[in-house]
């Protein structure tokens, strides 16, 4: 842990951004999860984005270090993270994929369903979560 690449938490954290945009551009499921939040163009408008932008960017940074450590510091005795033939993106990605299905899916299903959200509501940001954190793990894994 002595070697934290910084940058590439930094890297990570903003991928966060970049997969939002592209997940919730209105040709992929933006229009859909505005219908289901009940979000309008005109309430979305006054919002402080970049308060929202900023903040989410620090939460995806603690994600990021608190990912740099499941994917360095796992494995058995004989085969120890944070080392070589685990050094890759597609090992990180796995890391992440998981956290994404065993933790932040269960979490937020389990909210969605006392909220009574829609199951395309809870697979929209299952989804999102799913592919950013598959994203962080590999950055961070891959980039040494």
């Amino acid at each position: 842990m002595e070697n934290i690449n910084w940058l590439a938490l930094i890297v990570a954290s903003l991928s966060t951004l970049v997969v939002g945009f592209i997940w919730y551009h209105p040709k992929v499921f933006g229009i859909i999860w505005m219908k289901e939040v009940g979000m309008t163009e005109e309430k979305a408008k006054t919002s402080n984005m970049a308060l929202v932008f900023g903040l989410s960017v620090v939460l995806a940074f603690l994600v990021s270090f608190f990912l740099m450590t499941i994917v360095f510091m796992g494995g058995a005795p004989d085969h120890p993270h944070g080392v070589e033939p685990f050094m890759t993106f597609k090992h990180g990605a796995a890391h992440g994929t998981m956290l994404g299905l065993f933790v932040v899916l269960p979490v937020i299903i389990t909210n969605g369903l006392f909220e009574q959200r829609s199951f395309k509501y809870m697979m929209i940001i299952t989804g999102y979560w799913v592919v950013s954190f598959a994203i962080m793990g590999g950055i961070i894994n891959g980039w040494t």
